[in-house]
């Protein structure tokens, strides 16, 4: 590897007025989980939980995205890979906020099948079962994840500690034994091409059961062997968009990156948002298609809770009532983020290319993957009130989880290893 092409990490302070806002945000969602827990604590754990899968399952899907890049021998990508590693160091975090909020409180989150599961289902829906068996998938994945980050970056970080004002002992730790930058980087690429099918494994196989236990089970009646799939992919689409988002705003905000994310990089990341959202519909279709010419009762809940009665049925489109049905526009609203938004505008070369455009379709594509994590959550739980996901509790609990997903990012890219640039000559 010449040294032009060499990575090297960089440690800088904090931005203090990015800090400052995310530690407005936190503030915000320690005040209303607390207010909440103690006035209303179903709802109040029910959007904790909703934000627990978002960014949850958005962060691993980052490293699986980094995973992706690295077995195909992605050189496009640059320094792009990174920027999703950093949207992985979320993961540990993740692994604490579920032990949280499944333990306290899997009254309101399992609560229909905790006391009492479906006949034949009692096994499966026990809360130990469910508890141990995404407690261990989740401390599988943090593993992975550290192991992962630290491999990727022990080469960039040779000398760091001698530039670091902070984390030099961690600095030192990661680049102990240093055998020089030729022999670190073969070893880094030796282990993260071990490294990368294990991780994509572990997040198709293994949050499967995290789809089933923390999503599906909720409404426990209903089942649907596809679920897992769209579930994680809508994951990995939500890591696609956060991971182009951030790059445009980097390009436009950090020295050094506005020459590293070219419209070339744009156009991949944008072909990629595009193409993964057709995808993405693609599940969702074909799951829905084989419950509607089943039509069995058990299987058609699903959608009519979030669809309304004859889905695209008779004059469903054109019906008033329909539309007025619990949870219909909150679905609509999410297929108008998650598909439609990115198929149309991202249709042509010049969008993709397009900083502006690029990053405000990915940031309606995450908004639109939140309120898709909506609807699939709180109808399960409160059927009959399609604005029960919406209040200032669960508006400011998410807000907190935004500040606190923002403000890890901002440390691992800035205090830990920032994010790496090629050296320059």
């Amino acid at each position: 590897m010449s040294s032009s092409t060499i990575l090297s990490a960089n440690p800088r302070e904090l931005p203090a007025a990015l800090v400052a806002v995310c530690g407005v945000l936190v503030a915000i969602g320690l005040v209303a989980l607390v207010v909440g827990v103690s006035a209303d604590p179903a709802t109040t754990w029910r959007a904790f939980h909703v934000n627990f899968l978002y960014f949850g399952i958005l962060s691993q899907a980052a490293l699986c995205l980094a995973a992706a890049l690295v077995i195909v021998g992605a050189r496009w990508a640059g320094p792009i890979r990174h920027v999703a590693e950093g949207l992985a160091a979320w993961v540990p975090v993740s692994l604490v906020l579920f032990v949280v909020g499944n333990y306290f409180g899997r009254e309101y989150i399992h609560t229909n099948w905790l006391h009492g599961a479906p006949p034949g289902k009692e096994a499966w829906l026990s809360f130990g079962r469910v508890f141990w068996t995404d407690l261990v998938v989740l401390l599988i994945a943090t593993g992975l994840t550290l192991a992962f980050l630290r491999t990727s970056f022990r080469p960039t970080l040779h000398g760091a500690a001698e530039r670091a004002t902070r984390a030099k002992g961690l600095f030192e730790s990661w680049t102990a034994n240093w055998r020089g930058e030729e022999v670190e980087w073969e070893e880094s690429g030796r282990r993260l091409r071990v490294l990368a099918p294990i991780v994509c494994l572990v997040y198709a196989f293994g949050f499967t059961f995290v789809a089933f236990d923390q999503v599906m089970s909720l409404e426990p009646t209903w089942f649907s062997n596809i679920f897992g799939w769209y579930f994680l992919w809508g994951g990995f689409l939500s890591a696609v968009a956060a991971t182009a988002l951030v790059s445009v705003l980097l390009k436009a905000t950090s020295p050094g990156w506005d020459v590293e994310i070219t419209r070339d990089r744009m156009h991949d990341l944008g072909k990629m948002v595009f193409a993964f959202s057709i995808f993405w519909m693609y599940l969702f279709f074909a799951q829905y298609i084989v419950i509607w010419y089943g039509n069995l009762p058990e299987e058609t809940q699903f959608f009519q809770a979030r669809l309304g009665s004859q889905f695209l049925q008779d004059t469903w489109l054109w019906s008033s009532d329909r539309l007025q049905e619990p949870y219909v526009k909150l679905s609509l609203a999410a297929w108008v983020g998650c598909w439609i938004t990115p198929f149309w505008v991202l249709l042509g070369q010049r969008p993709k290319k397009t900083p502006a455009i690029l990053g405000s379709v990915s940031a309606i594509v995450l908004l639109g993957f939140w309120l898709e994590r909506n609807a699939l959550v709180w109808p399960s739980l409160v059927p009959d009130d399609g604005m029960a996901w919406l209040g200032p509790i669960q508006l400011g609990v998410s807000l907190g989880f935004l500040g606190a997903f923002a403000l890890v990012f901002l440390v691992f890219s800035r205090v830990f290893p920032t994010l790496p640039l090629p050296k320059k000559g």
